[in-house]
Protein backbone atom coordinates (compact mmCIF):
# COMPACT_ATOMS: atom_id res chain seq x y z
CA UNK A 1 0.00 0.00 0.00
CA UNK A 2 1.34 3.43 -0.93
CA UNK A 3 2.42 5.67 1.95
CA UNK A 4 0.60 9.01 1.98
CA UNK A 5 3.02 11.92 2.25
CA UNK A 6 1.53 14.84 4.19
CA UNK A 7 3.35 18.19 3.92
CA UNK A 8 4.79 19.13 7.30
CA UNK A 9 3.61 22.72 7.38
CA UNK A 10 0.32 24.47 6.79
CA UNK A 11 -0.14 26.04 3.38
CA UNK A 12 1.13 29.62 3.83
CA UNK A 13 -1.54 32.32 3.87
CA UNK A 14 -1.00 35.83 2.59
CA UNK A 15 -1.02 38.74 5.03
CA UNK A 16 -0.54 42.49 4.85
CA UNK A 17 3.07 43.43 5.53
CA UNK A 18 3.56 44.76 9.08
CA UNK A 19 4.99 48.09 7.90
CA UNK A 20 1.91 48.65 5.78
CA UNK A 21 -0.85 47.37 8.05
CA UNK A 22 0.07 49.45 11.11
CA UNK A 23 -1.20 52.45 9.16
CA UNK A 24 -4.64 51.05 8.31
CA UNK A 25 -7.53 49.06 9.77
CA UNK A 26 -7.85 46.68 6.80
CA UNK A 27 -7.87 42.96 7.50
CA UNK A 28 -4.40 41.59 8.25
CA UNK A 29 -4.92 38.03 6.99
CA UNK A 30 -5.91 38.03 3.32
CA UNK A 31 -7.14 34.45 2.98
CA UNK A 32 -6.48 31.47 0.71
CA UNK A 33 -6.99 31.21 -3.02
CA UNK A 34 -8.94 28.16 -4.23
CA UNK A 35 -5.76 26.32 -5.15
CA UNK A 36 -4.19 27.07 -1.77
CA UNK A 37 -7.35 25.95 0.06
CA UNK A 38 -7.49 22.69 -1.91
CA UNK A 39 -3.80 22.08 -1.21
CA UNK A 40 -4.43 22.53 2.52
CA UNK A 41 -7.55 20.34 2.37
CA UNK A 42 -5.37 17.58 0.95
CA UNK A 43 -3.39 17.53 4.23
CA UNK A 44 -6.46 16.21 6.08
CA UNK A 45 -6.26 12.48 6.87
CA UNK A 46 -10.07 12.05 7.11
CA UNK A 47 -9.67 10.28 10.44
CA UNK A 48 -12.38 7.76 11.29
CA UNK A 49 -12.48 8.82 14.95
CA UNK A 50 -12.65 12.54 14.02
CA UNK A 51 -10.81 14.06 17.01
CA UNK A 52 -11.16 17.54 15.50
CA UNK A 53 -14.98 17.34 15.75
CA UNK A 54 -14.72 16.50 19.46
CA UNK A 55 -12.62 19.63 19.88
CA UNK A 56 -15.23 21.91 18.28
CA UNK A 57 -17.81 23.42 20.68
CA UNK A 58 -20.46 23.32 17.92
CA UNK A 59 -19.35 19.89 16.60
CA UNK A 60 -18.94 20.85 12.94
CA UNK A 61 -18.46 17.89 10.58
CA UNK A 62 -14.90 19.09 9.91
CA UNK A 63 -13.72 16.09 7.83
CA UNK A 64 -16.95 16.36 5.79
CA UNK A 65 -16.63 20.00 4.79
CA UNK A 66 -12.89 19.58 4.13
CA UNK A 67 -13.46 16.50 1.93
CA UNK A 68 -16.02 18.39 -0.14
CA UNK A 69 -13.52 21.24 -0.51
CA UNK A 70 -10.79 18.80 -1.48
CA UNK A 71 -13.13 17.49 -4.21
CA UNK A 72 -13.82 21.11 -5.25
CA UNK A 73 -17.50 20.72 -4.40
CA UNK A 74 -17.72 24.09 -2.69
CA UNK A 75 -21.55 24.31 -2.53
CA UNK A 76 -21.59 21.02 -0.59
CA UNK A 77 -18.74 22.18 1.64
CA UNK A 78 -20.62 25.40 2.47
CA UNK A 79 -23.86 23.50 3.08
CA UNK A 80 -22.14 21.17 5.56
CA UNK A 81 -20.57 24.11 7.39
CA UNK A 82 -23.79 26.12 7.61
CA UNK A 83 -25.76 23.15 8.89
CA UNK A 84 -23.63 23.23 12.07
CA UNK A 85 -22.37 26.80 12.33
CA UNK A 86 -24.44 29.93 11.69
CA UNK A 87 -21.36 32.19 11.83
CA UNK A 88 -18.63 30.33 9.90
CA UNK A 89 -16.89 33.40 8.45
CA UNK A 90 -16.60 34.81 11.96
CA UNK A 91 -15.38 31.59 13.57
CA UNK A 92 -12.84 31.03 10.80
CA UNK A 93 -11.28 34.36 11.76
CA UNK A 94 -11.45 34.62 15.55
CA UNK A 95 -11.84 31.15 17.08
CA UNK A 96 -8.85 29.77 19.03
CA UNK A 97 -8.51 26.76 16.74
CA UNK A 98 -5.07 25.98 18.16
CA UNK A 99 -6.66 24.95 21.46
CA UNK A 100 -9.81 23.39 19.98
CA UNK A 101 -10.21 21.61 16.63
CA UNK A 102 -6.62 22.07 15.43
CA UNK A 103 -5.35 21.18 18.88
CA UNK A 104 -6.87 17.71 18.42
CA UNK A 105 -5.82 17.27 14.75
CA UNK A 106 -4.01 13.97 14.09
CA UNK A 107 -1.70 15.57 11.55
CA UNK A 108 -0.52 17.98 14.23
CA UNK A 109 0.39 15.01 16.45
CA UNK A 110 2.77 13.65 13.81
CA UNK A 111 6.45 14.45 14.31
CA UNK A 112 7.44 17.86 12.91
CA UNK A 113 3.96 18.43 11.47
CA UNK A 114 1.58 21.35 11.92
CA UNK A 115 -2.15 20.61 12.20
CA UNK A 116 -4.48 21.19 9.27
CA UNK A 117 -5.45 24.89 9.04
CA UNK A 118 -9.10 24.15 9.81
CA UNK A 119 -9.98 27.73 10.70
CA UNK A 120 -8.49 29.16 7.52
CA UNK A 121 -10.41 26.56 5.45
CA UNK A 122 -13.66 27.40 7.27
CA UNK A 123 -13.09 31.07 6.50
CA UNK A 124 -12.36 30.31 2.84
CA UNK A 125 -15.52 28.27 2.30
CA UNK A 126 -17.74 30.81 4.09
CA UNK A 127 -16.26 33.70 2.08
CA UNK A 128 -16.55 31.73 -1.15
CA UNK A 129 -20.28 31.21 -0.60
CA UNK A 130 -20.81 34.90 0.19
CA UNK A 131 -18.87 35.95 -2.91
CA UNK A 132 -21.31 34.01 -5.08
CA UNK A 133 -23.86 36.72 -4.29
CA UNK A 134 -26.50 34.33 -2.97
CA UNK A 135 -27.09 32.66 0.39
CA UNK A 136 -28.22 29.06 0.64
CA UNK A 137 -31.27 29.46 2.89
CA UNK A 138 -32.44 26.16 4.40
CA UNK A 139 -36.11 25.27 4.16
CA UNK A 140 -37.85 26.64 7.24
CA UNK A 141 -40.88 24.76 8.59
CA UNK A 142 -44.02 26.84 8.03
CA UNK A 143 -45.60 25.50 11.21
CA UNK A 144 -44.81 27.80 14.12
CA UNK A 145 -44.03 25.81 17.24
CA UNK A 146 -44.02 28.78 19.60
CA UNK A 147 -42.43 32.14 20.34
CA UNK A 148 -38.99 32.66 21.86
CA UNK A 149 -37.40 35.90 23.08
CA UNK A 150 -33.63 36.24 22.87
CA UNK A 151 -31.98 38.93 24.99
CA UNK A 152 -28.70 39.97 23.41
CA UNK A 153 -27.57 39.72 19.76
CA UNK A 154 -24.07 38.43 20.48
CA UNK A 155 -22.67 35.04 19.42
CA UNK A 156 -24.77 33.04 21.94
CA UNK A 157 -28.02 34.86 21.17
CA UNK A 158 -27.56 34.81 17.40
CA UNK A 159 -26.78 31.09 17.43
CA UNK A 160 -29.75 30.18 19.63
CA UNK A 161 -32.03 32.37 17.49
CA UNK A 162 -30.89 30.83 14.21
CA UNK A 163 -31.20 27.24 15.43
CA UNK A 164 -34.67 27.87 16.87
CA UNK A 165 -35.79 29.57 13.67
CA UNK A 166 -34.63 26.58 11.65
CA UNK A 167 -36.75 24.35 13.91
CA UNK A 168 -39.85 26.42 13.17
CA UNK A 169 -40.06 28.87 16.07
CA UNK A 170 -40.94 32.55 15.87
CA UNK A 171 -37.88 34.30 17.30
CA UNK A 172 -37.30 37.89 18.31
CA UNK A 173 -33.96 39.27 19.54
CA UNK A 174 -33.82 42.29 21.85
CA UNK A 175 -30.47 44.07 21.49
CA UNK A 176 -29.48 47.06 23.65
CA UNK A 177 -27.00 48.52 21.16
CA UNK A 178 -27.80 50.03 17.76
CA UNK A 179 -26.21 47.14 15.85
CA UNK A 180 -26.43 43.37 16.21
CA UNK A 181 -23.34 41.26 16.84
CA UNK A 182 -22.39 41.94 20.44
CA UNK A 183 -18.66 41.59 21.06
CA UNK A 184 -18.18 40.86 17.35
CA UNK A 185 -19.18 44.48 16.67
CA UNK A 186 -17.94 46.41 19.70
CA UNK A 187 -14.95 44.37 20.83
CA UNK A 188 -12.99 42.92 17.90
CA UNK A 189 -11.20 45.41 15.59
CA UNK A 190 -11.78 45.73 11.88
CA UNK A 191 -8.29 44.44 11.06
CA UNK A 192 -9.13 41.13 12.71
CA UNK A 193 -12.84 40.87 11.93
CA UNK A 194 -14.30 43.27 9.32
CA UNK A 195 -17.71 44.55 10.36
CA UNK A 196 -19.04 43.82 6.86
CA UNK A 197 -18.44 40.12 7.63
CA UNK A 198 -20.45 40.36 10.86
CA UNK A 199 -23.27 42.21 9.08
CA UNK A 200 -23.27 39.53 6.39
CA UNK A 201 -23.64 36.75 8.96
CA UNK A 202 -26.36 38.67 10.81
CA UNK A 203 -28.25 39.15 7.53
CA UNK A 204 -28.17 35.38 7.01
CA UNK A 205 -29.76 34.89 10.41
CA UNK A 206 -32.42 37.51 9.59
CA UNK A 207 -33.13 35.60 6.38
CA UNK A 208 -34.19 32.65 8.54
CA UNK A 209 -37.06 34.79 9.80
CA UNK A 210 -35.40 36.06 12.99
CA UNK A 211 -36.52 39.56 13.99
CA UNK A 212 -33.90 41.80 15.63
CA UNK A 213 -35.09 44.77 17.67
CA UNK A 214 -32.06 47.04 18.30
CA UNK A 215 -31.88 49.91 20.82
CA UNK A 216 -34.07 47.75 23.05
CA UNK A 217 -32.93 47.26 26.64
CA UNK A 218 -34.59 44.27 28.28
CA UNK A 219 -35.60 45.29 31.76
CA UNK A 220 -36.03 48.91 30.69
CA UNK A 221 -37.51 49.28 27.17
CA UNK A 222 -39.47 46.09 27.69
CA UNK A 223 -40.08 44.58 31.11
CA UNK A 224 -39.36 41.01 32.10
CA UNK A 225 -43.06 40.44 32.88
CA UNK A 226 -43.97 41.59 29.37
CA UNK A 227 -41.47 39.14 27.89
CA UNK A 228 -42.83 36.29 30.03
CA UNK A 229 -46.40 37.09 28.96
CA UNK A 230 -45.64 37.28 25.24
CA UNK A 231 -43.12 34.46 24.76
CA UNK A 232 -43.06 30.73 25.52
CA UNK A 233 -39.39 30.84 26.55
CA UNK A 234 -36.58 33.35 27.03
CA UNK A 235 -32.87 32.98 26.32
CA UNK A 236 -30.43 35.43 27.91
CA UNK A 237 -27.14 35.97 26.09
CA UNK A 238 -26.15 39.46 27.18
CA UNK A 239 -22.44 38.74 27.52
CA UNK A 240 -20.06 40.27 30.05
CA UNK A 241 -19.41 43.77 28.79
CA UNK A 242 -18.97 45.72 32.02
CA UNK A 243 -15.27 46.62 32.37
CA UNK A 244 -13.16 45.64 35.36
CA UNK A 245 -10.57 48.02 36.79
CA UNK A 246 -7.52 47.44 38.98
CA UNK A 247 -8.60 50.43 41.10
CA UNK A 248 -5.05 51.47 41.83
CA UNK A 249 -4.21 55.09 42.79
CA UNK A 250 -4.64 57.45 39.84
CA UNK A 251 -7.32 55.41 38.05
CA UNK A 252 -9.42 58.56 37.58
CA UNK A 253 -6.69 60.48 35.76
CA UNK A 254 -7.36 61.70 32.23
CA UNK A 255 -5.83 59.16 29.86
CA UNK A 256 -6.74 56.00 31.80
CA UNK A 257 -9.26 53.89 29.85
CA UNK A 258 -10.92 50.52 30.08
CA UNK A 259 -10.31 48.42 26.98
CA UNK A 260 -14.08 48.04 26.73
CA UNK A 261 -14.67 51.78 26.26
CA UNK A 262 -11.61 52.19 24.05
CA UNK A 263 -12.52 49.37 21.67
CA UNK A 264 -16.25 50.20 21.62
CA UNK A 265 -15.47 53.75 20.51
CA UNK A 266 -13.19 52.45 17.77
CA UNK A 267 -15.20 49.46 16.53
CA UNK A 268 -18.91 50.02 17.09
CA UNK A 269 -18.76 53.82 16.83
CA UNK A 270 -16.07 53.94 14.10
CA UNK A 271 -13.76 56.38 15.90
CA UNK A 272 -10.92 55.16 13.69
CA UNK A 273 -12.66 56.98 10.81
CA UNK A 274 -12.93 60.32 12.66
CA UNK A 275 -13.79 62.97 11.44
CA UNK A 276 -15.79 60.95 8.89
CA UNK A 277 -17.57 59.42 11.91
CA UNK A 278 -18.97 61.49 14.76
CA UNK A 279 -16.96 59.76 17.51
CA UNK A 280 -13.60 61.27 18.46
CA UNK A 281 -10.97 59.41 20.44
CA UNK A 282 -7.85 60.62 22.18
CA UNK A 283 -4.67 58.67 21.49
CA UNK A 284 -1.51 59.17 23.50
CA UNK A 285 2.02 59.09 22.13
CA UNK A 286 3.22 56.62 24.78
CA UNK A 287 0.60 53.95 25.52
CA UNK A 288 0.70 51.26 28.20
CA UNK A 289 -1.80 48.37 27.97
CA UNK A 290 -2.40 46.19 31.03
CA UNK A 291 -3.12 42.49 30.37
CA UNK A 292 -2.12 39.89 27.77
CA UNK A 293 -5.37 38.42 26.48
CA UNK A 294 -6.88 38.92 23.03
CA UNK A 295 -8.50 42.16 24.22
CA UNK A 296 -5.10 43.54 25.22
CA UNK A 297 -3.72 42.61 21.79
CA UNK A 298 -6.67 44.29 20.09
CA UNK A 299 -6.32 47.46 22.17
CA UNK A 300 -2.56 47.74 21.72
CA UNK A 301 -2.65 47.13 17.98
CA UNK A 302 -5.53 49.60 17.57
CA UNK A 303 -3.63 52.30 19.49
CA UNK A 304 -0.65 51.79 17.20
CA UNK A 305 -2.81 52.20 14.10
CA UNK A 306 -4.31 55.38 15.51
CA UNK A 307 -0.92 57.06 15.79
CA UNK A 308 0.74 56.03 19.07
CA UNK A 309 4.53 56.32 18.85
CA UNK A 310 5.14 53.46 21.28
CA UNK A 311 2.86 50.80 22.76
CA UNK A 312 3.88 48.59 25.68
CA UNK A 313 1.98 45.65 27.12
CA UNK A 314 2.57 44.91 30.81
CA UNK A 315 1.47 41.55 32.20
CA UNK A 316 1.88 40.27 35.73
CA UNK A 317 2.61 36.72 34.63
CA UNK A 318 5.05 35.28 32.07
CA UNK A 319 4.63 34.66 28.36
CA UNK A 320 3.79 31.01 29.09
CA UNK A 321 0.64 32.07 31.00
CA UNK A 322 -0.47 34.57 28.33
CA UNK A 323 -4.18 33.98 27.50
CA UNK A 324 -4.03 35.54 23.99
CA UNK A 325 -4.03 33.49 20.82
CA UNK A 326 -0.49 32.85 19.63
CA UNK A 327 -1.38 34.23 16.17
CA UNK A 328 -2.44 37.56 17.69
CA UNK A 329 0.75 37.67 19.79
CA UNK A 330 2.91 37.05 16.71
CA UNK A 331 1.08 39.79 14.80
CA UNK A 332 1.61 42.19 17.70
CA UNK A 333 5.35 41.39 17.82
CA UNK A 334 5.65 41.92 14.06
CA UNK A 335 3.98 45.31 14.44
CA UNK A 336 6.39 46.51 17.10
CA UNK A 337 4.38 46.11 20.30
CA UNK A 338 6.73 45.82 23.32
CA UNK A 339 6.02 43.17 25.97
CA UNK A 340 7.01 43.51 29.61
CA UNK A 341 6.41 40.20 31.36
CA UNK A 342 6.15 39.74 35.13
CA UNK A 343 5.28 43.41 35.49
CA UNK A 344 2.26 44.93 37.23
CA UNK A 345 1.10 48.57 37.54
CA UNK A 346 0.66 49.80 41.11
CA UNK A 347 -0.03 53.51 40.51
CA UNK A 348 -0.92 55.97 37.76
CA UNK A 349 0.99 59.23 38.08
CA UNK A 350 -0.43 62.51 36.82
CA UNK A 351 0.41 66.19 36.48
CA UNK A 352 -1.26 69.13 38.24
CA UNK A 353 -3.97 69.22 35.56
CA UNK A 354 -5.06 65.64 36.19
CA UNK A 355 -3.46 64.13 33.07
CA UNK A 356 -1.60 60.83 33.11
CA UNK A 357 2.17 61.20 32.77
CA UNK A 358 3.55 57.85 33.94
CA UNK A 359 2.74 54.36 35.19
CA UNK A 360 4.50 53.08 38.31
CA UNK A 361 5.08 49.32 38.09
CA UNK A 362 6.54 46.55 40.18
CA UNK A 363 8.29 43.39 39.03
CA UNK A 364 6.67 40.06 39.85
CA UNK A 365 7.71 36.45 40.36
CA UNK A 366 5.57 33.33 40.03
CA UNK A 367 4.60 31.29 43.06
CA UNK A 368 2.30 28.30 43.45
CA UNK A 369 -0.73 27.81 41.14
CA UNK A 370 -3.88 29.75 42.08
CA UNK A 371 -7.56 28.91 41.47
CA UNK A 372 -7.12 29.47 37.71
CA UNK A 373 -4.42 26.78 37.59
CA UNK A 374 -1.76 29.34 36.67
CA UNK A 375 1.13 30.19 38.98
CA UNK A 376 0.23 33.07 41.27
CA UNK A 377 2.16 36.31 40.63
CA UNK A 378 3.93 37.70 43.70
CA UNK A 379 5.38 41.25 43.92
CA UNK A 380 9.15 41.52 44.32
CA UNK A 381 9.84 43.96 47.15
CA UNK A 382 11.93 46.96 46.14
CA UNK A 383 11.59 46.38 42.37
CA UNK A 384 9.36 49.38 41.60
CA UNK A 385 10.09 51.44 38.48
CA UNK A 386 8.32 54.07 36.36
CA UNK A 387 7.26 53.99 32.69
CA UNK A 388 6.47 57.28 30.95
CA UNK A 389 2.95 57.17 29.53
CA UNK A 390 0.22 59.60 28.55
CA UNK A 391 -2.36 56.85 27.98
CA UNK A 392 -3.09 53.59 29.82
CA UNK A 393 -5.63 50.96 28.79
CA UNK A 394 -6.72 48.31 31.27
CA UNK A 395 -7.62 45.02 29.55
CA UNK A 396 -8.02 42.84 32.61
CA UNK A 397 -11.46 41.39 31.93
CA UNK A 398 -15.15 42.22 32.09
CA UNK A 399 -18.01 41.42 34.43
CA UNK A 400 -21.75 40.92 33.98
CA UNK A 401 -24.07 43.74 32.93
CA UNK A 402 -26.20 44.67 35.92
CA UNK A 403 -29.06 46.42 34.05
CA UNK A 404 -30.89 43.21 33.15
CA UNK A 405 -29.93 41.35 36.32
CA UNK A 406 -31.24 44.11 38.57
CA UNK A 407 -34.56 43.99 36.70
CA UNK A 408 -34.76 40.20 37.07
CA UNK A 409 -34.16 39.51 40.81
CA UNK A 410 -35.69 36.02 40.56
CA UNK A 411 -32.61 34.82 38.66
CA UNK A 412 -30.15 32.99 40.87
CA UNK A 413 -26.59 34.26 40.42
CA UNK A 414 -23.20 32.72 41.13
CA UNK A 415 -20.81 34.13 43.72
CA UNK A 416 -19.12 36.05 40.87
CA UNK A 417 -22.36 37.72 39.80
CA UNK A 418 -23.08 35.65 36.68
CA UNK A 419 -26.32 33.81 35.96
CA UNK A 420 -26.41 30.30 37.41
CA UNK A 421 -27.43 27.95 34.60
CA UNK A 422 -27.18 24.26 33.77
CA UNK A 423 -24.07 23.85 31.56
CA UNK A 424 -25.81 21.32 29.30
CA UNK A 425 -29.17 23.05 28.83
CA UNK A 426 -28.79 26.64 29.95
CA UNK A 427 -31.83 26.28 32.24
CA UNK A 428 -31.77 28.97 34.95
CA UNK A 429 -33.50 29.05 38.32
CA UNK A 430 -36.60 30.50 36.61
CA UNK A 431 -38.81 28.11 34.62
CA UNK A 432 -38.74 28.80 30.90
CA UNK A 433 -35.72 31.11 31.15
CA UNK A 434 -32.40 29.90 29.73
CA UNK A 435 -28.99 31.57 29.56
CA UNK A 436 -25.63 30.98 27.94
CA UNK A 437 -22.35 32.56 26.91
CA UNK A 438 -20.30 35.05 28.89
CA UNK A 439 -23.23 36.03 31.14
CA UNK A 440 -22.97 32.48 32.53
CA UNK A 441 -19.28 31.60 32.19
CA UNK A 442 -17.65 35.00 32.42
CA UNK A 443 -15.59 36.33 29.51
CA UNK A 444 -14.67 33.42 27.21
CA UNK A 445 -14.48 32.74 23.47
CA UNK A 446 -16.95 33.37 20.66
CA UNK A 447 -17.23 29.69 19.80
CA UNK A 448 -17.89 28.63 23.41
CA UNK A 449 -20.74 31.16 23.56
CA UNK A 450 -22.08 29.74 20.30
CA UNK A 451 -21.89 26.23 21.71
CA UNK A 452 -23.95 27.36 24.70
CA UNK A 453 -26.49 28.92 22.34
CA UNK A 454 -26.85 25.65 20.43
CA UNK A 455 -27.35 23.61 23.60
CA UNK A 456 -29.98 26.03 24.87
CA UNK A 457 -31.84 26.02 21.55
CA UNK A 458 -32.26 22.25 21.82
CA UNK A 459 -33.31 22.53 25.47
CA UNK A 460 -35.83 25.30 24.68
CA UNK A 461 -37.32 23.16 21.93
CA UNK A 462 -37.74 20.26 24.38
CA UNK A 463 -39.17 22.57 27.06
CA UNK A 464 -41.80 24.20 24.82
CA UNK A 465 -42.88 20.90 23.28
CA UNK A 466 -43.26 19.26 26.69
CA UNK A 467 -45.16 22.24 28.04
CA UNK A 468 -47.57 22.25 25.10
CA UNK A 469 -47.99 18.48 25.33
CA UNK A 470 -49.15 18.78 28.93
CA UNK A 471 -51.63 21.52 27.98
Amino acid sequence: MAVIKIPNNKTPIKEQEPGERIHNFKEVVLGYTLEEAVAEANRCLQCVNQPCVAGCPVNIDIPGFILALKNRDLPKSAQILKSYNNLPAVCGRVCPQESQCEGRCTVGKMKDHEPVAIGKLERFVADWEANQGTMNIPEIPSRKLGKVAIIGAGPAGLTAAADLAKMGYEVKIFEALHAAGGVLMYGIPEFRLPKSIVEREVNFIKSLGVEIDTDSIAGRSITISELKDEFDAIFIGTGAGTPSFMNIPGTNLNGVYSASEFLTRINLMHAYKFPESDTPIRIGKRVVVVGAGNVAMDASRSALRLGAESVKIVYRRSKEEMPARIEEYHHAIEEGIEFHWLTNPIEYIGDDKGNLTAVKCIKMKLGEPDASGRRRPIPIEGSEFVMEADMAIEAIGQTSNKVLLSAFPELKLTSHGYIEADPETGQTSVEGVFAGGDIVTGAATVILAMGAGKKSAKAIDRYIKSKKAVV
